[in-house]
């Protein structure tokens, strides 16, 4: 049985421009890899849009053993309404509270060695002002939930994932344990649980078919689970995945249209 483990969160952005400067510049983190997308996916990867959109993983070192942020851009679309239910997501590095100070970007002191950033989007990005680490820098992902105790048992008894930490009944700490797809879509089935995408194969032109499955937690988060062996050949460093970025970044022209008009579009 394959190690579960949590692989990405994904951002919807509008502004890529400015998306690579704070996770590349102030962040610290690599691009992974990138690649460019004619239509929509057939697992809304990329949101309820049929067009053209990309698809950009960022992190502090390869996929095998990092987690990674999903960075997705549907072509046409400037900006997207925040919700409630990310509140977070925290890695430790005093570099990137340094290289935030140095660019001038917007940093709040929330606690102790404790920085908020806010990457374009809204999202928040909270940063320990600590040496970073050996291994990977990111710490955790917060969401948040209308019923602690029964997305804990969703979390826990039916995802398979680990209680590490209780925080007075406010907070839980998790962790994956281990899991298989077709085993996992049966349990969700015979739990009469909200299933988005039954079991599929995704193409990636030029990589690995990867098999994932998609659900929803009690507050409509959405979880997807993709299969080990073919995900490992998938998501291998590529080496030009800067110029990649940079390139379609170019060919957009998406920056001379937020210059000029001092504004993001509106979502469609």
């Amino acid at each position: 049985m394959a190690l579960s483990r949590a692989l990405h969160f994904v951002f919807k952005v509008g502004d890529r421009s400015k998306t690579a400067t704070f996770y590349r510049d102030v962040l610290g983190m690599k691009i992974l890899r990138h690649e460019e997308f004619e239509e929509g996916c057939k697992a809304t990867c990329n949101g309820p849009y049929d067009g053209k959109w990309s698809k950009t993983m960022v992190g502090f070192g390869p996929e095998d053993d990092h987690f990674a942020a999903e960075l997705t851009y549907n072509y046409g679309v400037g900006e997207y309404r925040l919700g409630n239910d990310f509140l977070g997501l925290t890695l430790q590095s005093s570099q990137a509270v340094s290289n935030a100070k140095r660019l001038g970007w917007p940093l709040t002191e929330v606690g102790k060695a404790l920085y908020l950033a806010e990457a374009p989007g809204g999202y928040r990005i909270y940063l320990v002002d600590k040496e970073q680490p050996p291994n990977d820098p990111v710490q955790k992902v917060c969401l948040a939930v209308s019923d602690l105790q029964k997305s804990t048992h969703y979390w826990s008894s039916l995802l398979g994932m680990k209680v590490i930490e209780r925080h007075e009944e406010k907070t839980v700490l998790m962790g994956f344990a281990d899991t298989q797809l077709a085993d996992l879509e049966a349990l969700m089935t015979k739990e009469n649980q909200k299933i988005l995408t039954p079991l599929v194969s995704l193409d990636t032109p030029g990589k690995a078919t990867v098999e994932v499955v998609i659900l929803a937690d009690p507050d409509a988060h959405e979880i997807c689970f993709v299969g080990d062996e073919a995900f490992r050949q998938l998501s291998q460093m590529d080496p030009s995945g800067n110029a990649l970025l940079d390139k379609a970044m170019a060919e957009d022209k998406s920056d001379d249209w937020f210059a000029k008009h001092n504004k993001q579009k509106a979502s469609a």
